[in-house]
This record gives C-alpha cells, structure tokens and sequence, in this order.
C-alpha cells in the first residue's frame, strides 16, 4: 500500500484492528478455513466490531466473500452478514476454477470505481462466487452473472484480486484509499 501513499501494517491480533482507520482483509483460501482461522485469532468479533462503527473496509476475493451471510463451500460456512445471500460454487460455468481475466461490468457510479473505466478487464481466481445483490456496483459474466464488486456503506469487497489486475485494479485500490482518507 505504500504504492498510494499510505502507511499500512500487516495485523494480527484484534487490538491492532481495533487501532487502524481503514482495514483491507485479502483472501486466498476457503470460507470455512478463513473464517475459522479469524476466529481463533478473535478477528472475527474485531472484523465485526470495525464494520459497525462505520470505519472504511475492504474485503478482496474470499474477503469479500465473508462478508456475505453463508457459504456451501466444503460443507458450508457462517460469514459476517454485512450482505444477505449465499456464496455457492458456480454450476453454469464453462471451467471452474474461474481463472483469469474477465470483463468487468459497471452497474452503478461509486466512489470505488472512479477512472476505473467501463471497459475495463480484471484478474479472477475462484470456483465460488457471490450472488449479484442489491449492493453489486459491478457484475462479471462466467457462464453465470455474479457480483464482482459490492459497496454498503463503509463496507467493499472485489471477487477478482485488485492487486494483480493492473491498472484498473491499482485504479480501485487508490480510489478506496481516498475513501478512507475523507472518512477518516
């Protein structure tokens, strides 16, 4: 993150989360095993007490996932709620896992997607995907249409990985670093 000129610290402990003014929680990994690996931390209680007092958060991939109500992944899982509906493996798909770069498709203007451009083309990396919700503000077709970026609030989440998406990924992530700075 120093890239967009901010001071960022890796946590690991909730008394760190409950210091910092904005929170990015990436993810690699399953639903069940991510959650289950927060909560024997007690970042699970500290991700929940961070959304409710409003402060700016950024889930990526199984991220943003968790911040739906459930997954069926591995036999099933309790997310964070912030989201209603479930995370389910894709079933019309043409492969799974959805690997690679996809289109991603605005459906609404937000602060996140400022300069990020309507034809712009991100890097995915899943076999379970979010149902497309009220709160998308981009979709993304594979086989199926699935919410790729979701926006409540204070709260965000990419499916695809910012970070490897170049541009338009870099373009979203220092829109989301501006977001944190006028809430702050």
């Amino acid at each position: 993150m120093e890239r967009h000129g901010v001071d960022a610290a890796t946590v690991s402990d909730a008394r760190a989360l409950h210091e910092a003014s904005a929170a990015i929680l990436p993810g690699d990994g399953a639903f069940g095993a991510t959650m289950a690996a927060l909560g024997a931390r007690g970042l699970d209680v500290a991700v929940d007490a961070f959304i409710e007092r409003g402060s700016p958060f950024l889930g990526i991939c199984v991220g943003m996932q968790l911040l739906f109500e459930c997954s069926t992944e591995f036999g099933g899982g309790t997310g964070f709620g912030v989201l209603h509906g479930a995370v389910e493996r894709f079933e019309r798909a043409p492969r799974v896992p959805h690997i690679g770069w996809n289109h991603l498709e605005p459906l609404r203007a937000h602060p996140l997607l400022e300069r990020v451009g309507e034809d712009a083309y991100v890097y995915f990396l899943h076999s379970y995907r979010a149902p497309l919700v009220e709160s998308a503000i981009a979709a993304a077709t594979h086989g199926e249409r699935f919410s790729a970026i979701v926006a409540n609030d204070n709260v965000m989440g990419t499916q695809f990985h910012p970070e490897k998406s170049r541009l338009a990924g870099a373009r979203l992530l220092d829109n989301f670093v501006r977001f944190a700075k006028k809430a702050a």
